[in-house]
């Protein structure tokens, strides 16, 4: 089976929802500061490659537009002003990305300090 660009982004979105269930809770693997550095590096990897994968959107309609293809728009908009609108969306999309991955780089870089103090805990050695 083939994936496209919009099937590998759903994934990528069905990832992120898991994620998000799994920590939920603390339990093994997800109850000391170690791992929460792990996640956060994680991501930031992911955050830092949405610019690009948010500019990489227009590519398709940029696309169309400058071949001449005939670009519609429900209801029977202006092509021209609906794709300037889409880029304008971009770029607000792609600089907030931007400063996104700088606040998870610093989330990061905060937690790589935090450790667990395992004096006295079960299964560690002291």
């Amino acid at each position: 089976m083939s994936t496209t660009p919009g099937r590998t982004m759903s994934k990528a979105g069905d990832l992120v929802r898991a994620f998000n269930h799994d920590t939920i809770f603390t339990g093994d693997g997800w109850q000391y500061p170690p791992h929460a550095y792990d996640a956060i590096g994680s991501l930031a990897y992911l955050v830092r490659m949405l610019p690009q994968a948010i500019e990489q959107t227009m590519r398709p309609v940029q696309r169309t537009h400058d071949d001449g293809r005939r670009v519609t728009v429900d209801g029977g908009g202006d092509p021209a002003r609906a794709v300037a609108e889409l880029q304008a969306a971009i770029a607000d999309a792609t600089n907030l990305a931007r400063l996104l991955s700088a606040a998870v780089d610093r989330m990061h870089s905060a937690s790589s300090p935090l450790g667990l103090d395992t004096r006295g805990l079960p299964g560690f050695g002291d």
